[in-house]
């Protein structure tokens, strides 16, 4: 047998026990997922916690929380008085009304931040066409509805300002160092159809209305885009079927664990930012003097490239791919960020030779747009280093 479905029968075997051994599941996955079968979408939902450990509870688990989601679009997404079936609700409630109360004051104060997420997403992972593509499973209550309920539809960029929902802080770290991807932005579909984008529009805009007192901040469609690829295309039509149900919850769990990084007010706590920046930075001075003198004496802080490396789990220093596989990692451990940091340590001392001799603007460089590279041989050092 080979190596790889030597691999892939260990997997099968671990998700085939009536109850699953967590400890274990994260032993195999920290290796990296084998890209078959439904493995990894399986993995990444139990890691998060979306699905339990016993096998027995995931159907009941999918189908209470896939029909609460369909709840919240008909709740949030659906313009006031507009019911499923197209009827209008008798409202006591003026479109112009001003009121703390007005649905419709809420429906249009929505389409501030509603801007940024059309704008965000519509230039989500531009390296691969996926994000541009129809689903297969569009929203039947959104798509055939006349253009009301479609979120893109709801937003005249010429009339609405731009929301300002950058992270303020840190100096040049503002979230929009973020912006590496290129400016070209996705078309939306015709009647009746969806492109990926789309939807990852519509559950980035059911986060933020769920959580009101984070809302939404640039640089979460970036954490949603991986979770929402793998959801999306799975193998099992059936998962297919349910990707924005699943990846809505998947997202939710995930920024639980690191909402932290994209709250200013808790950069100083033991999980924010600047904790972490610190914390890798210690790591590089143990690990290698020579480099940390070195990108100190240039005054080259963590914080001009390692910001964006952490709050965004380095989805964009690599093509989808990769961050997919770094993911399995990063998931997969148990102290979830630890791992991280020594991803971001090993890719940094593999480097030295070049941070040695370059002066701060190429290393600034150097470290912004972080060269291609096999992400194994990142991996593998970061493993190395711990």
């Amino acid at each position: 047998m080979s190596i790889f479905k030597a691999r892939v029968k260990e997997f099968e075997e671990a998700l085939a026990k009536d109850e699953i051994d967590l400890h274990h599941l994260r032993h195999i996955c920290s290796n990296g997922i084998p890209d078959v079968n439904s493995l990894r979408s399986l993995c990444w939902k139990i890691l998060l916690g979306y699905l339990g450990t016993k096998r027995e509870s995931w159907s009941s688990t999918l189908a209470m929380k896939r029909s609460l989601y369909r709840q919240f679009i008909e709740d949030l997404v659906l313009p006031p008085g507009l019911k499923e079936n197209g009827e209008q609700d008798i409202l006591c409630d003026h479109p112009l009304s001003e009121g703390p109360d007005s649905a419709w004051n809420t429906f249009f104060n929505d389409n501030e931040f509603l801007l940024q997420i059309d704008k965000d997403v519509r230039r989500l992972c531009p390296d691969i066409s996926f994000f541009q593509q129809p689903t297969e499973f569009p929203c039947d209550i959104v798509v055939n509805s006349k253009g009301e309920r479609r979120l893109h539809q709801r937003v005249v960029p010429s009339v609405l300002k731009s929301a300002n929902v950058e992270r303020k802080g840190l100096g040049v770290t503002k979230i929009n160092l973020i912006s590496k991807r290129s400016e070209e932005t996705y078309k939306a579909m015709d009647e009746g159809q969806e492109a990926h984008w789309e939807v990852v529009q519509r559950i980035l805009f059911l986060y933020a209305k769920l959580n009101p007192g984070q809302g939404y901040v640039q640089g979460m469609n970036e954490i949603v885009g991986p979770i929402y690829y793998i959801m999306a295309s799975d193998p099992d039509i059936e998962y297919r079927k349910h990707a924005e149900a699943d990846c809505f919850y998947c997202f939710t769990a995930l920024m639980a664990e690191i909402r932290d990084f994209f709250i200013k007010t808790l950069d100083d706590s033991e999980g924010g930012i600047k904790n972490m920046m610190k914390r890798l930075s210690e790591m590089v001075r143990e690990r290698d003097l020579e480099v940390y003198e070195q990108l100190k004496a240039q005054e080259l802080y963590p914080q001009y490239y390692s910001f964006r490396w952490i709050s965004l789990i380095l989805s964009q220093e690599f093509p989808l791919p990769d961050v997919v596989r770094i993911w399995d990692s990063v998931l997969a451990d148990e102290k979830r960020f630890d791992f991280l940091l020594y991803i971001c340590c090993a890719m940094i001392l593999i480097q030295r030779e070049q941070i040695l001799q370059n002066d701060f603007a190429s290393n600034v460089k150097l470290l912004q747009n972080y060269p291609p590279l096999d992400i194994n041989i990142v991996l593998t050092k970061a493993a190395t280093l711990r």
